[in-house]
């Protein structure tokens, strides 16, 4: 593929797939939207104690948004090898180095600007030393130890029901905690930095605003192999919400990319239906496994929570600068030329070709595929029940008909 830059609010994506990362924390811990977002929050105004700024700024604040990127990866794992184990906080607290070593794996497929190595891998660590890793705060990297500050924070925070009491109490644990939990250093930047004021915002969400004024989201121009492990980063964190759907976004982000490429798409527009493939599902995050698990058919109530999906993925990118094309190709891969379709029950009219091929391609990876209920269908038959399809307005025939050729 020639050498093309794409250009990506790196740091607006982060931040919108913090947001589905909240929901998957929300469905076993009961943590409240915006976590993500908090934590890099309180992370950016402490960073300013040691007077981090630009490039450095930027990574700590990604960093932060996706310091969990790993939740549903080693749950899922964990889940393979002790069926029937019970995923609780004990279980996230006892298994906190996995999630960690498999985060700081992840991660390594963000571009960023300085060195963050060990951020996400000791951002469980104990300042006394007591912590998955068993290291003293000496031998773990600043931001690691200032995320780790603001995660438990923001948790305890979370649950103390009294808005008065939030502020006083989280001062009272920092205190107690001091060289044990945290180390010295942490807590003096906390409290030097964040007023009373700063931390009551967090509950209204005012916050996010002065968020993005401390970290400018300026677009980023990437070439074809940085995008690539952007786009593989983000959707492994999807596939690895439910094994019953494991390599779907992969699988869709290659063919969609695949079958751009067959009918003479620019180099650009490839990498983004590569993109787009790739966020294509990010709204399954906000729906919980036993709809997303269940083999046999899903009730009407079940049924409308599942479609529910494809809006939060419109939601999730709206969030993104200059994301449009993405978010509409990504989002709208469940809409049916007669209108049937969701999220918004777009019409043919309304629906350009991206949109249509992301349709197609979803449709022909899902019947493909294998999954732990049923096996996967051959090319001719899925073929075949995608000219079905086409004949009762539902997806495009042409398309439909190009693929036969491009997938055979």
């Amino acid at each position: 593929m020639d050498e093309k830059q794409l250009s990506i609010d790196i740091v607006g994506l982060a931040g919108a797939y913090s947001y589905a990362l909240d929901c998957i924390e929300a469905e076993l811990v009961n943590i409240t939207n915006k976590h993500g977002k908090r934590v890099a929050y309180i992370s950016v105004c402490m960073a300013k104690y040691w007077n981090v700024e630009n490039d450095a700024l930027q990574d700590l604040a990604i960093c932060a948004l996706l310091h969990d990127n790993a939740l549903t990866q080693y749950i899922t794992e964990e889940v393979k090898k002790n069926p029937g184990i019970d995923i609780g906080e004990g279980f996230l607290n006892e298994k906190a180095n996995l999630h960690c070593i498999y985060g700081e794996n992840n991660i390594a497929k963000i571009p960023f600007k300085t060195n963050v190595s060990n951020v996400i891998l000791y951002h469980h660590e104990h300042a006394d030393g007591k912590g998955p890793f068993k290291k003293a705060w000496q031998e773990v990297p600043l931001f690691a130890r200032i995320i780790h500050l603001a995660d438990v924070i923001d948790a305890i925070a979370n649950n103390i029901k009294c808005r008065q009491e939030k502020w006083d109490k989280c001062c009272e644990f920092l205190v107690k905690q001091k060289g044990l939990l945290f180390d010295d250093e942490c807590v003096e930047a906390f409290f030097e930095m964040i007023s009373k004021e700063t931390f009551v915002s967090l509950e209204d969400g005012s916050f996010e605003s002065k968020l993005w004024e401390i970290v400018p989201r300026k677009k980023q121009m990437f070439d074809w192999n940085t995008c690539k492990n952007i786009a593989d980063f983000f959707a492994n964190i999807v596939d690895y919400k439910s094994p019953f759907t494991s390599r779907h976004s992969i699988g869709v982000a290659e063919k969609a990319a695949q079958f751009a490429k067959y009918i003479g798409y620019d180099v650009l527009d490839i990498e983004k239906m590569y993109l787009a493939g790739a966020l294509h599902d990010i709204g399954k995050m906000a729906v919980g496994n036993e709809i997303l698990e269940k083999p046999d058919k899903l009730t009407d109530e079940e049924f409308d929570k599942m479609k529910n999906h494809a809006g939060y993925t419109y939601l999730i990118l709206s969030q993104v600068d200059g994301f449009e094309d993405i978010r509409d190709w990504a989002a709208l891969h469940h809409e049916k030329l007669n209108g049937k379709g969701y999220p918004f029950g777009k019409t043919a009219d309304e629906l350009n070709e991206q949109e249509r091929i992301m349709a197609c391609v979803d449709i022909y990876q899902a019947l493909t595929e294998e999954r732990p209920y049923k096996k996967g269908m051959s090319h001719e038959k899925t073929c075949d029940i995608l000219d079905e399809m086409a004949e009762k307005g539902f997806v495009d025939a042409d398309i439909s008909r190009k693929m036969r050729d491009c997938f055979h």
